[in-house]
Order: C-alpha cells, then structure tokens, then sequence
C-alpha cells in the first residue's frame, strides 16, 4: 500500500465563517465517524490539526505573518492514510465531511520519500 496525506482546507480567519459550539460539535462527530471508518478498514496512519498562527518565509528570505499570505482558505489539518491508488485515496477523501462546507476543500497527495534511512 501506499501513503497518502489528505489535507483539509477551510476559512478559519473571517468570523463570520466561523461554526457556533453546537455546529462545531456536530462537525467533529461527523470527523470522528468519518476517520473511525478508515481506522476499521485498517488504513489509517495519522493525523493532526494545525494552528491559525505561522509564518511564511519566501525565497527572498522575507518572513510574514501567515499562513494567510493572500487567501483566507487555510490549512487546518491532514491525516495520513494507507491506500492502493490515488483513485482509492480520493474515494476516501470525497467522504470527508469538511466537505459540507461552502468554499472548503480537500486536497490527497501521494507521499513520497526523498530521504530514506539507509
């Protein structure tokens, strides 16, 4: 099997995008079922949230605030998931409920080694 990370992107600066406690309660139920089901199909590596705070450093050196440069669509967390093929890692990934919301996305990367232990 391969490696695949599936990062979630959502707003998470404007205020107004923001859930109340009670929807956010019901967004992570959602989350957990969600990742429960790749945890029983045995295909689940990892997982983490991220901060809103970073920063962005450019090949210039220069350092700003970030991660929101230029868009309000943010990187808020991935899991790392066990699957054949991209095709069945997307399948996967179309089910994450993060997707419920307007102008969220999903995106499912194959991770690859540049630096192995020998």
């Amino acid at each position: 099997m391969n490696e695949y990370l599936i990062l979630m992107r959502l707003d998470l600066i404007t205020k107004e995008e923001q859930p109340s406690p009670e929807q956010l309660q019901v967004y992570m139920k959602q989350y957990n079922e969600w990742v429960e089901k790749i945890i029983s199909k045995n295909q689940f590596i990892s997982g983490k949230g991220l901060s809103t705070e970073g920063k962005v450093i450019q090949s210039n050196q220069v350092v700003t605030d970030g991660p929101f440069v230029e868009i309000k669509e943010s990187l808020a967390g991935f899991i790392t998931i066990k699957a054949e093929t991209l095709e069945e890692a997307a399948l996967i990934a179309k089910e994450c409920p993060i997707l419920g919301g307007p102008g969220n996305s999903v995106e499912v990367r194959q991770v690859v080694s540049v630096h192995e232990k020998e």
